[in-house]
Parts: C-alpha cells; sequence; structure tokens
C-alpha cells in the first residue's frame, strides 16, 4: 500500500529529475499518482469487504471459482494458481469460507484424492450482494485524490 498522504510537489520533482538525470519527472508525477489513487481505492475496497463480513482474498477466490461457468468447482491448487498469494494462504482463506458456509469441499469424482471446491447456494448469494457495490466502488470516479493534482 501506498502511504504518501500528499504526493511531492512539481517544483521538488524537477529538482530531483535535474540531480539525477535517470528521472522523468513526466512519468515519475504519474506513477506517484497512479500509486495514491490505487491505496485510496484499496482502503475503500477493504472497507466495503469489512461490511460485508469478508476480505479481498476471500471475495476473490469466491469470483475465481464463480468466473468459470463450464465448471462448478475448482481443486484448492487450481484456486491457489490463480491468486498472488501462497498455498498455506489459500488453504486457511478456504477454510473460513467453508467456515462460513460460502463454499463447500467434495472428492473428485475421477479422482477421490483431489478435494474440488464449490460455491454453496449461501456464496452465490453472497456474490450477488457484493458485486452490484463493488463494481459501483471500482467505477466511483470520487475514488481520485484531490490532492494529488501537480
Amino acid at each position: 500500500m501506498f502511504f504518501l498522504k500528499e504526493l511531492p510537489s512539481r517544483r521538488m520533482i524537477d529538482g530531483y529529475a535535474v540531480d539525477h538525470p535517470q528521472v522523468n519527472a513526466e512519468v515519475l508525477l504519474a506513477n506517484l499518482q497512479m500509486m495514491r489513487r490505487a491505496s485510496l481505492l484499496i482502503r475503500r475496497l477493504e472497507s466495503f469487504f469489512a461490511e460485508h463480513e469478508l476480505s479481498q482474498l476471500r471475495f476473490l477466490a469466491l469470483i475465481i471459482i464463480d468466473r468459470e461457468p463450464e465448471r462448478d468447482s475448482l481443486t484448492a491448487s487450481e484456486i491457489a494458481d490463480r491468486l498472488d498469494v501462497s498455498r498455506p494462504v489459500t488453504t486457511r482463506t478456504l477454510q473460513s469460507l467453508t467456515a462460513a458456509g460460502l463454499v463447500r469441499v467434495e472428492a473428485d469424482e475421477q479422482d477421490g484424492r483431489f478435494k474440488c471446491i464449490a460455491l454453496t447456494e449461501q456464496g452465490r448469494g453472497k456474490l450477488a450482494e457484493v458485486l452490484p457495490g463493488y463494481f459501483a466502488v471500482l467505477s466511483d470516479v470520487s475514488n481520485q485524490d484531490p490532492r494529488e493534482s501537480p
């Protein structure tokens, strides 16, 4: 997460560019602004998910299971491969989703050694409840920080 409340001034960036020829002031400023916007958006999403008793990771796991319409379930390994977190974190996340009744674990029909993770009706309901607000947060142009102007 990006923790600068106020971005460096244009004058300050231009000064660094003079002292460090590899610095492109325009690119640096644009990237700092992007990092600030992303940080604000992540904070809004974290708050939104907390209101719905989810985390971003738990939500993403639900989305990953739901996004493949030709399949009803995925293995834990497939879910871990699609998330940008370690397998132990994925395992704990899936355990919490199971405990919350949002996913169920079943033996694979072809190979019982594998466990398949599927959304429950409650999990589908949770996605239906959360998705409109999630899309609203992502679409809200007021997420932009007025302090980021050059």
